[in-house]
């Protein structure tokens, strides 16, 4: 691929190297967007926080590093918050951010503040305010929210301890007690635990809510390398209980690049928003890059659906993304055989498709993007298996990848399979089951690889309607 063409709706840094997105906060109309940044590197080093703002969730203006590393270490993932009652004495309304201050062999929780609009930053003159008991060398990544009524509530702290989440609370941000810990037998365990989410999300779009708890994992996701598990349960204030029983292990995508998800604190309308590094640990340094490499999701709304007794996680594009798309291409009611339909495309799009599998005779359907030459992604569902596949073996630029292949179970509703696919340039996020099943890839074409083909294989099967919807301009 031309590796410095920039994607039109994923943030990228202006250069330098990017991983997890921290401190999320809406504020004053702004959308701010921190992220794990080296801004002197193509590859890992000492982290920054990168800094950026949009009010569109679309358009986002770069801003200066907010914090750099100091005497106490580099600056690793954290999260931010509003202290609308002045709990920290910073003043009442100051952004905060909660960060690990990172050296090598010791992780502390330290803070920042601001009192314009996040344009600047004060380090906390007495930093650290949480340090490990017993040294554990994995011990970071806080997220802090309010929990409870504005004026009889606390300061809660989610923080990755080896392969735990450590839960704190605090009056103030800066005395911290030891509440609980999750972890022991639930879950995937393969690999170190990372950046912990903990959100009140809506079900099925009613008053009805419930916690889930996100827990990033270095090893072990279904795609290979590192992935976002989530645990569906209660929370108290002090103590999540997971309603799984344990061994149990779910995960919130099951595409190779989707990792660290954090939402937005104080997001407006009482939506939950979220974003996450579309990248992976087991090749991260080696994707091709000149001037930056990493990038972040597209945004998310995130909530539940209720199956029987079981609740799973939704995500759906925020809709703003591409709210004013015009329709490009559409087909309906369009029989597939063997061999595939062209349909234009472009280098982003978004696009729906509808397929009837109840009497096909055909093995698998699906589509291809990035179709060029020899270049295409595919995606693939699977009908007598009832799987999804997301194949990028030939979607452009060799890289030690793992992972080429990427499948999720998916059954039909009805008879039905409903796809929702957002590509852009270096990546591909496939929807399905209404947002219940995930899988996000990056991929690498060439710039004139931007075709569309939908194709039956083995058989026949039924197109019910496909619209594909590009930008303007």
């Amino acid at each position: 691929m031309s590796i410095d063409r920039r994607p039109r709706l994923h943030f990228t840094p202006p250069a330098g190297w990017l991983n997890d997105p921290n401190g999320l906060i809406y504020h004053a109309g702004e959308y701010h967007l921190f992220y794990q940044h080296h801004p002197y590197s193509l590859v890992w080093g000492p982290m920054h926080w990168g800094h950026a703002v949009s009010r569109d969730l679309v358009h986002w203006e770069h801003l200066p590093i907010a914090l750099a590393p100091d005497e106490l270490g580099a600056i690793f993932s954290g999260s931010a918050v509003i202290d609308r009652h002045n709990t920290a004495g910073f003043g009442a309304g100051a952004l905060i951010t909660i960060f690990t201050h990172h050296q090598e062999a010791r992780q502390v929780q330290s803070l920042a503040y601001s009192s314009d609009d996040g344009r600047s930053w004060t380090k906390y003159a007495g930093n650290p305010v949480l340090a490990p008991p017993d040294a554990p060398l994995n011990f970071r990544d806080p997220r802090v929210f309010w929990y409870g009524a504005a004026h009889d509530g606390h300061w809660v702290m989610a923080l990755a301890v080896d392969q735990e989440i450590w839960l704190y609370t605090s009056p103030d941000l800066k005395r911290w007690t030891k509440a609980s810990a999750f972890g022991a037998g639930y879950g995937e365990h393969a690999g170190v635990w990372e950046c912990p989410e903990l959100l009140s999300l809506a079900i099925d779009g009613g008053p009805e809510r419930c916690w889930v708890l996100i827990v990033s994992v270095q090893h072990g996701a279904p795609a290979g390398g590192s992935g976002t598990q989530y645990f569906v349960g209660a929370f108290d204030g002090a103590t999540f209980t997971c309603a799984d029983p344990p061994g149990t292990v779910r995960w919130a995508d099951y595409g190779a690049d989707f990792y660290a998800a954090q939402a937005w604190n104080a997001a407006p309308g009482e939506r939950t928003l979220w974003l996450a590094w579309m990248n992976n640990w087991e090749y991260a340094r080696e994707t091709p890059a000149r001037k930056w490499r990493g990038m972040i999701s597209a945004p998310r709304e995130v909530s539940l659906t209720r199956t029987g007794e079981r609740l799973t996680l939704v995500q759906r594009l925020a809709p703003e993304l591409t709210a004013n798309w015009p329709i490009s291409a559409t087909l309906r009611d369009q029989a597939l055989g063997e061999g595939g339909y062209a349909v234009p495309g472009g280098p982003t799009l978004l696009i729906t498709a509808t397929f009837s599998v109840a009497s096909a005779t055909a093995q698998q359907v699906g589509l291809r993007v990035g179709v060029g030459g020899a270049a295409a992604t595919s995606v693939t569902y699977a009908i007598e298996d009832a799987t999804l596949t997301v194949d990028r073996t030939w979607a452009g630029a060799a890289f030690s990848a793992i992972a080429p292949r990427q499948t999720a179970p998916l059954a039909a509703a009805d008879g039905l399979i409903r796809l929702e696919i957002l590509v852009d340039t270096g990546s591909i996020e496939v929807f399905a089951a209404d947002g219940s099943v995930t899988l996000t890839s990056q991929i690498f074409p060439e710039p004139a690889s931007t075709g569309v083909e939908v194709f039956a294989v083995g058989g026949a099967a039924r197109l019910v309607e496909l619209k594909i919807r590009t930008p303007e301009g």
